[in-house]
């Protein structure tokens, strides 16, 4: 993509001087990891002039990560610089809509504010702030007793939709509603009970724990005197707000259904912010739909959603709904971009790039809604015609756009969005859109402009390989997949050693977007093959839907027509194979390895292998996810559930198989790890459990920087003691670990 010359000046001058004289850049290291600043949130001023997003990068002492605000201009003059002082989590920028404020959250009171008798376990850390970008320091705005997850402007600027679980706005009326005491306890006095008494599921969600207690509310918030009230109530939480042009109405989405817990399903609703009247948008039985956007004439509000015609496989679509009810019938809405088969908001697989919350922008005009979705592998940017669901694309390259926003042009619209590929992470571009469509067909579409090179000292050292993609037919299927080759390899050392990596989901993919782990193994002279087998999202509702019933066999034939493939070339060596996935991965990992003996080692992360015990555990449990992926809940069809179960074939497994697993992991809980071990252990087969402890079900993607780290080192030593140097055994323990 073309670049800005002032941007790339501005850009190299955090860049070595000798960069373009340094000598060949070597292979990635695991501690790698610790370097990258990783950008989210993109978010321009209402002129398009400035453009705010949020940098995390890894604490000092490698135990967390950090958060910063930063601030650059949208014409790529200079480069963005940080804005926040991030000493711990400055996130979310929003500007006020007459540009000279920038709010976000920020729970950096812990560190600057003496509060007495506050304890070290405070539920009022994150707050909003008010920074003045004609100069001055920000102060906090809010104060609501159990913090603030999330915010937006009114159109007018005086007021603030702000997400808290609070349940009064002061730290006395929210203890008196919640039953509790701010009193200290009495020397002698026992403790208060620590008992969980649960009447609903979905109580707990992974990375958070138990949520059951803290479910989210609107609360308006004025800006000049930070005074707050609560708008909704209930007890599943409410989430997204959008505004009203007028100001007078919030969207939101949440799931309102007597047994909220019970279904996968949610609606918008809107709220009026004078009476509190509440007014249902969407249908509320079988459906889901979210992410509010309001059109410019107040009367349509377009949101994301389907009515699940094909189950788990189903696909989200655009949607205009009539922003009074009236179109709150089972079969209410119009249904805009169904007839492209995109699926908008799909989950691209990375452990570098943060997939964002879907989102649509419409244009000021009310004529054209942005969005984003997958297309053979790569995630782009598009529009919809609100008129008539006319599409066009606006970005086309390898790549992953995972976030994004705009702003009304005099004649079309600015974007901003962070574009990364396989080899470079996120970085922000800005891309001027014309408002006549289907310019970029006649050859003066927009040219996106590159605005920052956040990672350049780290690219400017280490070498990431470009993967290749390939496509194989498989039960009249296309089944698109990606060659990453080692350097070793490439270089004429064939056939080599290959690892077989599988994505979770199952309805998420892979595609041009950087994963980190992929690039370990390669610079360690272990090629990587990776694809998107039936139940991957982004090649349409029928494809992602191929998998129903069927989570093992299909997929697996899927994945294994490119290792046939790569072996038949000469590739890959047949005798120095690898298999590992994380999630649905670790479960298709699982499977494979008990019905194919062709590979020479394999690691299983945060797996499934007893299909009902995760139905009925964890943050998935009950019966809805069943009925969704097999028609069926593990109580109806046992047999079925015991025959898609990678533990029912655990005895066949003769493969050396190493097993990940994190102790808090609420999605798939330690113990389908723990089952496996059991009977590969006692079966004397080659298995060794890795459990990591204080971590959740996103370790190697959100994790401790040091855990992840870790993990990305024993993936490596796993796969190179086996496939590079040949050994047979176990590999000896690593000797930093835990009970030595």
């Amino acid at each position: 993509m073309p670049s800005s010359a002032a941007a790339r000046a501005a850009a190299r001058a955090a860049v070595p001087a000798d960069r373009a004289a340094a000598p060949a850049r070597r292979g990635i290291r695991p501690d790698d990891l610790y370097r990258f600043r990783i950008a989210t949130d993109p978010r321009l001023s209402p002129d398009g002039r400035l453009v705010a997003c949020t940098v995390q990068t890894v604490a000092a002492a490698r135990d967390g990560y950090r958060q910063a605000i930063w601030l650059g201009p949208a014409d790529g003059s200079s480069a963005p610089r940080q804005l926040t002082l991030g000493a711990r989590h400055d996130t979310n920028p929003r500007f006020s809509p007459d540009g000279r404020t920038l709010a976000f959250l920020s729970d950096r009171r812990l560190a600057v504010e003496d509060t007495p008798g506050a304890g070290s376990d405070r539920e009022d850390a994150v707050q909003v702030h008010l920074l003045p970008l004609d100069g001055g320091e920000a102060s906090r705005l809010t104060d609501l007793p159990r913090g603030v997850s999330g915010f937006e402007w009114s159109p007018d600027g005086r007021h603030l939709v702000v997400l808290s679980a609070s349940r009064g706005a002061t730290r006395v009326e929210d203890a008196r509603r919640r039953g509790r005491t701010l009193e200290p306890r009495r020397p002698g006095e026992p403790p208060e009970s620590d008992y969980h008494f649960i009447d609903r599921l979905q109580y707990l969600s992974n990375g958070e724990g138990f949520i059951y207690h803290k479910a989210a509310h609107l609360w308006l918030v004025d800006v000049v005197t930070g005074d707050a009230r609560r708008l909704t109530d209930g007890p599943a939480p409410d989430q997204a707000p959008a505004w009203s042009p007028d100001g007078r109405r919030i969207a939101f989405w949440t799931n309102r259904r007597p047994d909220w817990d019970v279904d996968y399903a949610s609606a918008i609703w809107t709220v009026d912010v004078e009476t509190g009247s509440l007014t249902r948008i969407t249908d509320g039985g079988r459906s889901t739909f979210v992410a509010p956007a309001w059109l410019p004439d107040g009367r349509t509000i377009a949101a994301i959603g389907h009515r699940f015609p094909a189950g788990a496989g189903s696909r989200n679509d655009v949607w205009l709904f009539a922003a009074d009810g009236s179109d709150s019938g089972p079969a209410g809405g119009r249904d805009l971009s169904g007839r492209h088969d995109l699926m908008v908001g799909a989950s691209m697989g990375s452990d570098l790039t943060h997939h964002e919350e879907p989102r649509l922008v419409v244009s000021a005009d009310g004529g054209w809604i942005t969005c984003s979705a997958p297309v053979d592998g790569s995630y782009e940017l598009w529009r919809l015609s609100t008129a008539d669901g006319e599409l066009e694309r606006l970005t086309d390259g390898r790549h992953y756009v995972s976030g994004f926003d705009a702003r009304p042009l005099p004649d079309g619209e600015r974007l901003v969005f962070l574009r990364s590929t396989p080899t470079e992470p996120a970085d922000l571009f800005r891309l001027d859109a014309p408002a006549s469509p289907g310019a970029a067909e006649r050859g003066h579409g927009p040219h996106p402009e590159r605005l920052s090179e956040l990672n350049g000292d780290v690219l400017a050292e280490v070498e990431l390989v470009e993967p290749t993609s390939r496509w194989t037919t498989v039960d009249g299927r296309r089944i698109q997949g990606w060659l990453l080759e080692s350097p070793v390899s490439a270089a004429g050392a064939r056939p080599g050693p290959l690892v077989v990596e599988i994505h979770g989901g199952p309805q998420t993919l892979y595609g041009w977007a950087p994963v980190v782990e992929f690039q370990v193994l390669a610079a360690a002279g272990i090629s990587v093959w990776f694809c998107n087998p039936r139940g991957s999202e982004g090649y349409g509702q029928d494809f992602a839907h191929a998998n129903f019933r069927d989570w093992g066999d299909g997929p697996a034939r899927d994945v294994l027509s490119g290792v046939d493939e790569l072996v038949g070339e000469g590739i890959a060596d047949p005798r120095r194979l690898g298999v590992t996935g994380g999630s649905y991965g670790g479960y298709l990992t699982n499977w494979i390895v008990g019905h194919d003996q062709r590979f020479a080692a394999a690691l299983t992360c945060r797996s499934v292998t007893d299909l009902s015990a995760l139905m009925l555990t964890g943050d998935l449990s009950g019966g809805e996810f069943g009925r969704l992926e097999f028609g069926a809940s593990p109580w109806d069809e046992p047999d079925l559930y015991r025959d898609q179960s990678p533990l029912t074939y655990a005895e066949r497994i003769r493969t050396p198989l190493l097993i990940q697993h994190a102790e808090n992991d609420l999605r798939c809980t330690i113990t389908q790890a723990e089952e496996l071990f059991a009977i590969l252990r006692t079966l004397r087969r080659p298995v060794r459990l890795m459990r990591v402890p204080g971590e959740s079900h996103e370790l190697t993607r959100s994790g401790t920087p040091f855990r992840r780290v870790e993990n990305l080192v024993q993936v490596r030593d796993w796969f190179r003691h086996y496939l590079v140097l040949g050994r047979r055994g176990l590999p000896p323990l690593p000797r930093a670990r835990a009970g030595k």
